[in-house]
């Protein structure tokens, strides 16, 4: 059984049929596709994946044929249920602002968490943290309002995040 060199194939190859399916009227992205499924075909051909298969033939020729193929179904499945193009606005209108009964779930978890790491932290580092995330105040601001140097008020906002993300990682 012989194998085909798809990689040489390919950089020989792909941009001449795709070329030619944007030739007879296909999208550029809707081409490109038709090529990468014609090559999953033809790997999935010279593996002997596929028992009619004839490894003996052009691959190019099969190559091809097979993207012939699928540019005529790609433009029989758009003849029969068209994309239709929907405007940003229009879209916008039907998008559920609202979040997910899953996502408010996992997010009230995750808030619990946050809030249950706060709570273990020392109170100093739990005050430099709040001060600076929380309120926005810059570490120098915190540190003066903690009676700390700017890198100290940095050391425990990072000790912080440190904590918070162990916490988060554990999951409890």
């Amino acid at each position: 059984m012989r194998r085909w060199n798809l990689e040489a194939l390919f950089r020989q190859s792909a941009k001449a049929i795709s070329y030619g399916l944007v030739r007879r009227g296909l999208s550029p992205d809707a081409a490109s596709d038709v090529v990468q499924d014609a090559f999953v075909r033809l790997m999935t051909a010279s593996t002997g994946e596929t028992p009619h298969a004839r490894q003996d033939d052009r691959p190019e020729g099969y190559l091809a044929t097979v993207a012939r193929n699928l540019a005529l179904d790609a433009a029989r499945r758009e003849r029969i249920a068209p994309f239709a193009s929907i405007p940003p606005e229009a879209l916008a209108l039907a998008a559920d602002p609202e979040p997910s009964p899953e996502r408010r779930l996992d997010d009230r978890q995750r808030l619990a968490l946050a809030m249950a790491a706060l709570d273990e932290l020392p109170e100093r580092t739990r005050r430099a943290f709040e001060l600076n995330r929380m309120q926005g105040l810059s570490l120098a601001e915190v540190g003066r309002e903690l009676g700390l140097s700017t890198s100290r008020a940095g050391a425990l906002v990072k000790e912080a995040y440190a904590r918070l993300r162990d916490r988060a990682s554990n999951g409890a």
